[in-house]
C-alpha cells in the first residue's frame, strides 16, 4: 500500500502498524469473514425445514427490494407512535450505514483502485468531504446508542424487558457503543500522534479529541526525555493498543451477526422483502387434505413464519399496542414469536420435542395465551419489520380446534351455526323479524334484482341493541331512494372470526353457502353492516379454493370457481356506501342540525385492516356533530375486545378493554367529560361498549350509538325505522 505522508490531504491507512501486524489483521479478517458467511448459509438454509408458503412472497423482486429498501432507509415504521425510538434508530441505522459504506469506499480505493489506476481518489477533497460525514454520521451513531443505552437502562422502558430478554442484547448494544466510541479515540490519538495536520480540521470529533490529548500533555515518542524505555505511555503505543482493539471488536461483530441478536439486520430486511401486502386482512387456506396439520409440530410452520421468527428484534412494540396485554390477558405477541423460535433452536440443539399448544402448561403455548388474542392486528400494524402474527396465531388456534381443546363456550359457538346458520342458536326462520318494525316492507334479494345486496350480519339480526341499527340503515336505504335487498333466513354467519379463532373448515362451509346463494342473485354490490364481513368478503372469500372441497360430501354446496376472483363485485361497508350516496346527493341530510359532542371509535376490521377511515368521519360531521378524536385513534385504534371470538368468551382482565377505551374517551379527549357521545361503526363494538358502559359504571357518563342512528336522527327518519323519536 502507498505510504502516503501526513502533510498531504490524505493520510496513511496503516499507520503505525507494522508488516507482521498487517499479515495478522488479514488472516483474522479473512477468518472472520468465513464464520459469518457459513453462519449466514447455516441460518438461510433452515428456512428450506419450513413447510411452502401460500402466498407469493419473491415475486416481482426488484419491486419488493427497492420497497423494503424505502422502508428500511426511511425508518418510517420505527417513528409510528415513537418519536424517540424513530430517531434512536434512525441515528444508529444511518451511522452504521454511512460507516459501512466508508469502510467500502476505503476498500475500494486501497485493493481495487490503487492498484488497477496506479492511483488514489482517497485524497484532497474527496477525503476531506469523507472525513467530515464520517465523524458526522459516526457522532450520530454514538448519540443514537446512547440513546438506547439510556432508554434501557436508566429509564427502563417497561417493553424492552421481558422473559426472554438476555446477555446477547446487553453484548450487542455495549459492543456498537465500543465500536463507536473506539473509533473517535483512534482518529483522535492518530490525528494527535501526526502533529495535528490542518487539513483533519474536517474530522472535528478526532481533532477536537487531538487537542485534549494536546491540552492533559499526552507524551508523544521522540520528544525530550520520552523513549522506549522510559516506560511513559504515548500516544503512538496507545495507538497502536486501541487501533488492535478496535480491529478485534468489530471482527468479533461481524462473526457474531449470523448466531445472535444482531442477525435482524439481514433477516429483518428479508422479512420486509417478502411481507404479503394483504396479511392479517387475508388468512392462509387449510388443505382439503385430511392428513395436513396445522401446528403439531415446528415442521408445519412455513418458511416466512420461520423468518418472522427470526426477524423479531425483541423491541416490543408489538406488546406494548396489544390490548389482551394491557388487560392482562395471558397473551404478549413478542412471546409468542419468541417462544416459538427458541423451541426450534432447542430442537436444533437436541432438545425433546414438545407439544406445540395445549391446555396445561406443558406446551411451547398455553392454549389460553391464543384463546386472548383478538385479531385486531395492532400487533403486525406496529412491527417495525412486517412480523406476520396473525398468521402464525391462526395456525396454532386451528391446531386448537384440530385437537378438540377450544374453550365450551366456543364449542357452543360452533355449534349453533352448524345447526342453525348463526352465532345465537336462533332459528334462520328469525333472522329478519328485526324488520318487523319498519314502516315499509324489505326486498328479498333471493327473487328480484337490487342494487345494493345488503348483507345484515348475526348481531344486527338477532341482538336487541344492534336491530335499532339495523333499523336505522334500512331507513336511510330507502330515504335515499336506492334498490336494496336481503337474503332472509338464507343469510348466515359470515364466517371471519369462526376462521380466525381455527374453526377452518366450518368457514368454508359458510363461504361456500353464500357465494352459491350469491350467484342466484342479481345485484351489483354487496353492502355490509359489520366490518367483520366486509373484510371477509372483500379480502378472503375470493382466496377460497372451492373446487377443492366441492366434491366432500360434509360440504353443502356444488360451487366449484373462485368467486370475485377479478374483483367485479365491489364489496363495501354501509358507511362507504351511505358515503357515497350523500355525495352523489342521493342522500340529503338536511334534518334537524346535531349539536352532539362526540368521539369516534375506529373499528379495526374497518380501519387498520383495510384503511377505511374517512368515510365515517365524513359521515359523523355531515349529522353536524362535534367530532372529538381520541388519542388512539385511526391505525392506533385501541381494539373493544370482541375480536378473534373475545366476543364470545369470558376472561378475567382488569380493566376490560371496553371500560379502558371509554376512560380514554372521557378522560384522553381534548373536549373531556364534555363528550356525550361514543360512536361506533360495527355491531361488535356496539355490544362490547354497551357492556363496558354498564361494567365500567360509565352509564350516566356517556352514550353508544352507531353512526347510522345518528344519520337517522339527522334526517328525521326515526318513526320510518321504527325507533322512539328524540325529544328537543
Amino acid at each position: 500500500m502507498n505510504v502516503l505522508a501526513q502533510a498531504e490531504v490524505s493520510r496513511e491507512t496503516y499507520w503505525g502498524i507494522s508488516s507482521t501486524g498487517f499479515a495478522v489483521f488479514y488472516l483474522l479478517a479473512a477468518i472472520t469473514i468465513a464464520v459469518f458467511l457459513y453462519g449466514v448459509y447455516r441460518r438461510f438454509s433452515r428456512y428450506t425445514d419450513g413447510d411452502d408458503d401460500p402466498f407469493a412472497r419473491v415475486n416481482d423482486l426488484p419491486a419488493r427490494v427497492l420497497g423494503a429498501a424505502k422502508i428500511a432507509l426511511s425508518n418510517e415504521k420505527q417513528f409510528n407512535r415513537d418519536l424517540y425510538g424513530g430517531l434512536m434508530h434512525a441515528f444508529i441505522f444511518w451511522g452504521f450505514l454511512t460507516l459501512f459504506i466508508a469502510t467500502s469506499i476505503l476498500a475500494i480505493d486501497g485493493y481495487v483502485y490503487e492498484p488497477i489506476v496506479q492511483g488514489n481518489f482517497w485524497e484532497g477533497d474527496f477525503y476531506l468531504a469523507y472525513q467530515f460525514m464520517v465523524d458526522a454520521m459516526g457522532l450520530l451513531f454514538v448519540v443514537g446508542i446512547g440513546m438506547a443505552m439510556y432508554r434501557r437502562y436508566w429509564v427502563r422502558n417497561e417493553r424492552l424487558w421481558g422473559r426472554h430478554t438476555s446477555s446477547e442484547d446487553d453484548i450487542f448494544i455495549w459492543t456498537l457503543f465500543g465500536l463507536g466510541v473506539g473509533g473517535f479515540l483512534l482518529q483522535g490519538l492518530r490525528i494527535y500522534a501526526t502533529g495535528m495536520p490542518e487539513h483533519e480540521v474536517v474530522s472535528f470529533v478526532g481533532y477536537g479529541l487531538g487537542l485534549l490529548f494536546g491540552a492533559i500533555g499526552l507524551p508523544l515518542a521522540g520528544e525530550p526525555g520520552v523513549s522506549t524505555a522510559s516506560g511513559l505511555v504515548t500516544a503512538e503505543n496507545l495507538h497502536w493498543l486501541s487501533w488492535w482493539s478496535h480491529s478485534l471488536l468489530a471482527f468479533f461483530f461481524i462473526a457474531w451477526i449470523p448466531y445472535a441478536k444482531p442477525f435482524h439486520m439481514l433477516s429483518s430486511f428479508a422479512n420486509v422483502v417478502t411481507r404479503d401486502e394483504k396479511a392479517g386482512k387475508r388468512l392462509p387456506n387449510v388443505p382439503a387434505d385430511l392428513d395436513a396439520t396445522n401446528a403439531d409440530s415446528i415442521d408445519d410452520f412455513t418458511w416466512k413464519e420461520l423468518l418472522d421468527q427470526d426477524a423479531c428484534t425483541k423491541c416490543g412494540r408489538c406488546s406494548s399496542v396489544c390490548p389482551a396485554k394491557a388487560s392482562d390477558r395471558p397473551l404478549d405477541p413478542r412471546d409468542v414469536i419468541l417462544d416459538l423460535k427458541k423451541y426450534r433452536e432447542s430442537l436444533e440443539a437436541g432438545g425433546e420435542e414438545q407439544p406445540i399448544i395445549a391446555d396445561g402448561g406443558t406446551s411451547v403455548i398455553d392454549s389460553e395465551t391464543m384463546e386472548s388474542c383478538m385479531a385486531c392486528m395492532a400487533c403486525m400494524d406496529a412491527c417495525p419489520v412486517e412480523i406476520e402474527h396473525l398468521q402464525s396465531f391462526t395456525r396454532l388456534n386451528r391446531q386448537l380446534t384440530d385437537q378438540g381443546d377450544v374453550s365450551p363456550s366456543m364449542q357452543d359457538v360452533f355449534q349453533n351455526v352448524m345447526q342453525n346458520g348463526n352465532t345465537f342458536g336462533d332459528s334462520p326462520r328469525n333472522r329478519a323479524d328485526w324488520a318487523d318494525d319498519l314502516e315499509f316492507d324489505l326486498t328479498d334479494a333471493r327473487e328480484q334484482e337490487v342494487e345494493y345486496l345488503w348483507y345484515v350480519g348475526d348481531y344486527p339480526s338477532y341482538d336487541e341493541r344492534n336491530k335499532r341499527v339495523a333499523r336505522s340503515l334500512a331507513a336511510i336505504l330507502q330515504e335515499a331512494d336506492v334498490s336494496f335487498g336481503i337474503l332472509f333466513e338464507d343469510e348466515k354467519t359470515d364466517g371471519n372470526d369462526i376462521r380466525r379463532v381455527g374453526e377452518e373448515l366450518l368457514y368454508v362451509e359458510l363461504a361456500g353457502h353464500h357465494v352459491e346463494t350469491w350467484e342466484d342473485c342479481d345485484f351489483e354490490k354487496i353492502v355490509c353492516t359489520d366490518p367483520h364481513s366486509y373484510n371477509t368478503f372483500k379480502n378472503e372469500y375470493p382466496e377460497v379454493n372451492f373446487d377443492e372441497h366441492a366434491d366432500d360430501e360434509l360440504m353443502p354446496f356444488d360451487y366449484d370457481e373462485q368467486w370475485n376472483a377479478n374483483g367485479e363485485v365491489d364489496v363495501l361497508h354501509w358507511t362507504q356506501a351511505v358515503e357515497e350516496l350523500v355525495t352523489d346527493g342521493a342522500l340529503e341530510l338536511t334534518g334537524t342540525e346535531l349539536e352532539y359532542t362526540v368521539t369516534y371509535h375506529d373499528p379495526c376490521h374497518l380501519g387498520r385492516y383495510n384503511d377505511e377511515y374517512d368515510a365515517p368521519r365524513e359521515l359523523i360531521e355531515a349529522t353536524g356533530c362535534d367530532l372529538q378524536e381520541m388519542p388512539r385513534n385511526r391505525a392506533d385504534s385501541f381494539c373493544c375486545g370482541g375480536g378473534g371470538g373475545g366476543l364470545w368468551m369470558d376472561f378475567e382482565e382488569e380493566p376490560k378493554p371496553s371500560e379502558e377505551r371509554l376512560r380514554e374517551a372521557l378522560e384522553d379527549t381534548a373536549a373531556g367529560s364534555a363528550v356525550e357521545k361514543f360512536v361506533v361503526a360495527c355491531p361488535m363494538c356496539m355490544t362490547m361498549y354497551e357492556d363496558g358502559r354498564k361494567t365500567g359504571d360509565f352509564e350516566d357518563e356517556i352514550e353508544i350509538v352507531d353512526i347510522a342512528e345518528l344519520i337517522v336522527e339527522a334526517i328525521g327518519q326515526e318513526e320510518t325505522a321504527g325507533l322512539e323519536v328524540t325529544a328537543d
